[in-house]
C-alpha cells in the first residue's frame, strides 16, 4: 500500500470550502480564490483587503463569518491523499495491521496513517519514483533508434564531454530534469559543473533545507575560493567535500555522529525530529542531549548550538539521490545537445510535466533548430511525431508535427476516429472529414483554428464557415450534420462500404459567403485557444511593432552594465512568490528570457499589474557572481489575447 498523506487546508481550499458552505456567489467565491496568493488561510482578512473588489467585504455578512472561519480551518486536516512514491512492504497482509483503503486507480491501495506514524511503527518503506523525464528519455532513444538504426546506450556516453558541460554552463537547460528552473540556471552557471560530482552538488544545491542556512551561497563562493573554516575540526569528516556546508540529507546524521558522538540510529531520529510537525519540545530534548554529548567531546556549548542551528526540518536530497538525479541531468542535457529532435519530441509527448508551458518549449525548440508543426490532419496521429516537411529550397528536412492530443476537444477516441477513418484514402476537404470521421463540431472547429487543415485550405475563416454550414440546429433543437447518424460512439469512421450507402449532401456553395482571410494576428489567436501553442512564430513577433525602439529585447539585456535602466516586454511564462522575499519572474520573447527581480515595496505597489499574463517593465541591471537580473522599479499591462498560455506559478 501507498503511505497517506493528510492534505490539510490553506487558503484557496478554505475559501471555496466555506464560500460554498455559507451560500455566498460561485462567482465572488471563484473570483477570489484565484486573486489570493497567500497559502496562510488565517491570513484572509488581509489578502481581501488587498483586492479593491474586495476591500469593501470583510466586516460585511456572511463574508465576515467566512474570515473568522477561515482562521479556525487553516492547517485542519481536510483530506487523504497518496504519497507520490511511498510504498509500504510488509510479510504479513496489510489491513490486518493497519487501516487501509482504495484509491481512485484499480489495485492501488492507501494506508490512513501517514510517514512519520509508518516510521513509528516500524514498518519498511521504500519510494519508487516515477518520473516523466524517464518515459521523455525512453521516447527519445526509441526515436533515435527507429531513424538512426543505431541503439543508445547511455551508460556508455562520455560523461567528461566538453560539449554537454558547455551546454550546462550557459544554463541552456529549459525542459532538462533536475536544472531547468530559474533557480537551478542561475547556480548552475556559478558552481560550472565538469564532472558527475559536480552535477550532484548542483542538483542538491537548489534544495530549501540548503537555502534556509544561506547554504547555497556559501558553498559557491566557497567554490569559488573565499577562505572558510571548519566550525569544529570534527566536522571534518562529515562536511569537507561540500566545503564546510551541509548539501546532503545524509550529512545531518554524519554531523551528529562526528560531532556528539550519536549512534545511526540517534542520528536519525534526531534528523526526522526536525520534520515533525509540533516538535518544540522534541527538538529541545535533542539539543540538550546534542549539546551534552558533543561537550563530552570538547566542543564547547556556543560552537555545539552553532552546528545545530545548521540542521533544519525542510527538504533535502540524500547523497546517492542527488548522485543518480545528476546523472540523469547528464543524459538529458547530451540528449539534448545531440538530438535535439528526439529530445523535443519526448518531451512534448510527455506533458504536462516540468517547469514550462508547451509555448515555452517550442521557443526553445527553435532556438535549437527545431521546426514545429501545426498539426495536419492526412499526416498527424495522436501523439507528436517526427514527419518530413519541405523548405522553400525544395529540400526536406525533418521536424516535430504536432499531434491531436494537443488540440483542445480532441481526445484518444477523437483522435483514433481521424486515424481510423482516414486508412482507406486522405481526406480531400473538410467536409470529407466531417463526413467520414463523425466527430462533432467543436472539435473540428478546433482542428481548423489548430490550422489541422491548412493543406487543403488555407482559408480558415471559410473554413470554419462552412463547418457551420453543415452543423446547424433544426426545429426540435437538436444539431443536424447533414449526415446519417454514426454508430453508437458518434465518432467511428464511414468506410467505403458505409460511404457507398451514404445519403447524397445538401449542396451549400450557395450559402458560402466572400470572407476576408484571417489576419496573421487572428490566426496566432485561435493556435493560442486551441492548443495554447503558437508554432509559426512568437506572440512578441506582433506586439513588438507597437512598442517603442526603447523597450529592448531579451538578446540586448546581457550587453548592458550593472546598474544600467532599462525598458523591457515578454509573455510570463515563471512566478515564483517566496513567503516575505523578493518575487521572482522569467518573462519570454521571441529571443529568449528576461529574469526580473520584484522587491517587496514595488510588489506592493504594482500587485495586481504583475498577475497579467503580458507586461511592460521598466527596472535597473543587476549583475552579481555571473548572473544577471532586472530589478524591477515599474511595471504596466500589455493588453494583448484572452487565451495566451499560463505561467508556471510556484512558492
Amino acid at each position: 500500500a501507498l503511505t497517506g498523506m493528510i492534505s490539510t487546508y490553506k487558503m484557496k481550499g478554505a475559501i471555496r470550502d466555506l464560500g460554498k458552505a455559507l451560500g455566498l456567489p460561485f462567482q465572488d467565491i471563484d473570483r477570489l480564490a484565484k486573486r489570493v496568493e497567500s497559502w496562510n488561510a488565517a491570513s484572509l482578512q488581509e489578502e481581501m483587503e488587498r483586492l479593491p473588489e474586495f476591500s469593501d467585504r470583510t466586516d460585511a455578512p456572511v463574508w465576515r463569518d467566512m474570515i473568522d472561519l477561515s482562521t479556525q480551518l487553516n492547517g485542519f486536516p481536510k483530506y487523504l491523499a497518496q504519497h507520490p512514491g511511498g510504498m509500504i512492504i510488509s510479510s504479513s497482509p496489510l489491513s490486518e495491521i493497519v487501516p487501509v483503503q482504495q484509491s481512485a486507480i484499480d489495485d492501488r491501495f492507501i494506508c490512513h496513517w501517514d510517514k512519520d506514524a509508518i516510521g513509528d511503527a516500524g514498518f519498511v518503506k521504500i519510494d519508487f519514483l516515477a518520473l516523466g523525464a524517464l518515459s521523455q528519455m525512453q521516447d527519445a532513444l526509441q526515436l533515435i533508434e527507429e531513424r538512426t538504426g543505431h541503439y543508445i546506450d547511455l551508460s556508455r556516453v562520455d560523461f567528461k564531454d566538453p560539449a554537454v558541460y558547455d551546454t550546462l554552463h550557459k544554463a541552456d537547460t529549459v525542459g532538462i530534469f533536475q536544472v531547468e528552473s530559474a533557480a537551478q540556471m542561475q547556480t548552475i552557471t556559478r558552481i560550472k559543473p565538469v564532472n558527475l560530482t559536480d552535477m550532484a552538488y548542483e542538483v542538491a544545491a537548489v534544495r530549501p533545507g540548503v537555502g534556509a542556512n544561506d547554504g547555497v551561497t556559501q558553498f559557491i563562493r566557497r567554490r569559488q575560493g573565499e577562505p572558510w573554516a571548519f566550525d569544529h575540526p570534527l566536522e571534518r569528516k562529515a562536511l569537507e567535500r561540500t566545503l564546510g556546508v551541509i548539501l546532503y540529507q545524509d550529512q545531518v546524521n554524519q554531523v551528529a555522529m562526528e560531532v556528539a558522538g550519536f549512534n545511526s540510529l540517534e542520528a536519525d531520529q534526531l534528523r526526522r525530529a526536525f520534520r515533525r510537525r509540533n516538535n518544540k519540545t522534541l527538538l529541545a530534548q535533542f539539543w540538550k542531549k546534542f549539546r551534552d554529548k558533543a561537550g563530552e567531546r570538547g566542543v564547547p556549548e556556543d560552537i555545539a548550538d552553532k552546528i545545530f542551528q545548521k540542521f533544519n526540518g525542510q527538504y533535502m536530497f540524500p547523497e546517492s539521490h542527488a548522485f543518480a538525479f545528476g546523472v540523469t541531468a547528464y543524459h538529458m542535457t547530451w540528449l539534448k545537445y545531440y538530438y535535439p529532435l528526439e529530445f523535443f519530441v519526448g518531451i512534448f509527448n510527455q506533458q504536462p510535466m516540468g517547469f514550462y508551458n508547451l509555448e515555452t518549449l517550442k521557443e526553445d525548440a527553435r532556438r535549437h533548430e527545431v521546426t514545429v508543426l501545426n498539426p495536419d490532419i492526412n499526416i498527424s496521429v495522436e501523439k507528436c511525431i517526427i514527419s518530413s516537411v519541405i523548405s522553400g529550397t525544395d529540400s526536406t528536412h525533418e521536424a516535430l508535427l504536432v499531434g491531436f492530443l494537443n488540440v483542445k476537444g480532441i481526445g484518444k477516441a477523437q483522435a483514433e476516429a481521424i486515424v481510423e477513418a482516414r486508412q482507406y484514402k486522405k481526406f480531400s476537404s473538410v467536409a470529407d472529414a466531417m463526413r467520414r470521421t463523425g466527430l462533432k463540431r467543436e472539435p473540428i472547429e478546433n482542428l481548423v483554428l489548430a490550422g489541422a487543415f491548412d493543406s487543403l485550405t488555407t482559408d480558415r475563416r471559410s473554413a470554419l464557415w462552412e463547418v457551420g454550414l453543415r452543423y446547424h440546429p433544426v426545429a426540435n433543437g437538436a444539431v443536424n450534420s447533414r449526415k446519417p447518424k454514426s454508430s453508437r460512439n458518434g465518432n467511428a469512421p464511414i468506410t467505403p462500404k458505409l460511404e457507398r450507402q451514404q445519403r447524397m449532401e445538401l449542396p451549400i456553395e450557395q450559402d458560402m459567403a466572400d470572407l476576408a482571410p484571417m489576419t496573421s494576428w487572428e490566426r496566432m489567436a485561435g493556435e493560442y485557444q486551441t492548443m495554447s501553442l503558437y508554432p509559426e512564430g512568437h506572440l512578441m513577433n506582433h506586439v513588438r511593432p507597437k512598442l517603442s525602439p526603447s523597450v529592448l529585447p531579451s538578446d540586448e539585456i546581457p550587453h548592458l552594465k550593472d546598474g544600467m535602466e532599462v525598458w523591457t516586454a515578454g509573455l510570463v511564462i515563471r512566478r515564483q512568490r517566496p513567503l516575505g522575499k523578493a518575487v521572482f519572474i522569467t518573462l519570454e520573447d521571441e529571443f529568449g528570457h528576461t529574469p526580473l527581480i520584484v522587491w517587496p515595496a514595488v510588489y506592493a505597489q504594482y500587485r495586481l499589474v504583475l498577475r497579467e499574463p503580458v507586461l511592460l517593465i521598466r527596472g535597473t541591471v543587476s549583475c552579481r557572481e555571473g548572473t544577471m537580473n532586472i530589478m524591477v522599479t515599474h511595471a504596466e499591462s500589455l493588453q494583448t489575447l484572452k487565451d495566451t498560455p499560463g505561467s508556471k506559478n510556484w512558492r
